[in-house]
């Protein structure tokens, strides 16, 4: 009894506000406040579209009327208690946010008073009291605003901003990886945005009412650009992949994994829509299929390609740490030849000379020469590598050697 007491208090309370606006509108005092409250009676009739196109027309001439919106939208919305107004005052939130451009003050004074603690649309603290069974509205309603925040946090993708090809190749690079960056932040939040319209999905009694389909349609047809403009910019990363710092490469794998399982939840939710008769079969984009497979080889050559830079870099910095340690001391000169089967191998010392002057040519030859020969082996060359002289006495047997040889 209690419950039906306040449904019916919900419906007399919504009712009567519209009315009022009606009367207020009528009598001349025709302002965005009282737009909204007739934009959002509660029934089942679509959001007409002469209030958005009123509410458009006060925009472009007062600009002081952005604050007047978002104030009055958010007291409308947080105050209702009937599903049908609360998601009428999403729907004229989403057509707006559609219709204007993306650096019109309308979004700046939505993220104001969101910031101010005024709207909360994430969590949405909405709940329905006008009907029998509300968790199925609450829950649409809900995850709707979750997707209306994200847009506003969303920045559009610059188009003037896209990588062209035939740039110079001086400021190629440079552009291309400052364009990857901004790529892999756009694509982060497109894939996001995707999975809360997926969120979306109606269930229960809220499946079958016919705002919650055209909600629905608004939705699926923003979720075509958003997979569309993904699908598209994804190419740029992948092909920028290997020229990528580490960070921003893993950030772009990690994207291109979580694509291949997003497919195949929204080739499942497209079909769910179209079996619902939401917008046209032609409508729907093509969605690319990922195999499994091709993520793990890409992971694989990823891994060893990391390996391998890594495993070069400490060789190096070993290589370079040794040869600013010299190991070896000789009075008699700078150079110590071994010959050993027609190899000749070189230790020659780099002189660096307190005034900066560079070596000359020949203090540049190669530590291992080889001769014209035709019987070295892979062990005679490793040997020659290997078996150098260690100290004084070495390097007189080793001379001692060589004239026995010669």
């Amino acid at each position: 009894m209690h419950k039906r007491l306040r449904q019916l208090f919900t419906c007399v309370k919504e009712h009567s506000s519209v009315s009022y606006a009606k009367v207020a509108t009528a009598g001349g005092f025709c302002d965005v406040e009282l737009i909204i409250v007739k934009a959002t009676a509660p029934d089942d009739l679509p959001l007409p579209d002469k209030y958005v196109h009123e509410l458009l027309k006060i925009f472009s001439v007062s600009p002081s009327s952005f604050r007047a919106f978002s104030i009055s939208f958010t007291r409308r919305f947080t105050k209702t208690h009937s599903w049908r107004v609360a998601l009428k005052c999403l729907i004229l939130l989403h057509r707006l946010l559609r219709s204007l451009p993306e650096n019109s003050p309308f979004r700046t004074e939505l993220l104001w008073t969101r910031t101010n603690g005024y709207l909360s649309l994430n969590p949405c603290y909405f709940r329905d009291e006008s009907s029998s069974t509300p968790e199925d509205y609450n829950g649409f309603i809900r995850s709707y605003a979750h997707l209306l925040n994200e847009a506003l946090d969303c920045f559009a993708l610059d188009r003037e901003a896209s990588y062209d090809e035939e740039t110079p190749e001086s400021e190629c690079l440079l552009d291309k990886m400052k364009l990857v960056g901004r790529m892999i932040e756009v694509l982060t939040q497109l894939q996001s945005l995707i999975d809360r319209v997926m969120e979306c999905r109606p269930s229960g009694v809220a499946a079958r009412s016919s705002i919650v389909e055209i909600a629905m349609k608004f939705i699926i047809r923003d979720s075509f650009i958003c997979y569309t403009t993904f699908r598209r910019e994804i190419v740029l990363v992948l092909d920028s992949l290997f020229q990528m710092p580490y960070k921003s490469c893993i950030l772009a794998f990690g994207i291109y994994k979580k694509a291949a399982l997003q497919a195949n939840q929204l080739c499942e939710f497209y079909d769910w829509c179209k079996a619902m008769g939401l917008c046209g079969a032609y409508e729907y984009p093509f969605v690319d299929r990922i195999p499994q497979i091709q993520i793990q080889a890409l992971e694989t050559f990823l891994h060893g390609m990391w390996q391998l830079t890594d495993s070069s870099l400490s060789s190096s910095s070993s290589s370079a740490s040794s040869n600013l340690t010299p190991k070896l001391t000789e009075d008699e000169g700078d150079k110590q030849i071994v010959v050993r089967k027609g190899t000749v191998v070189s230790t020659e010392w780099e002189k660096f000379e307190e005034d900066g002057v560079a070596p000359s040519e020949e203090e540049r030859e190669p530590l291992i020469r080889f001769e014209d020969s035709e019987d070295d082996s892979w062990e005679d060359l490793l040997d020659a590598s290997v078996n150098l002289p260690c100290g004084q006495s070495n390097l007189k047997d080793e001379r001692k050697r060589t004239d026995t040889s010669v």
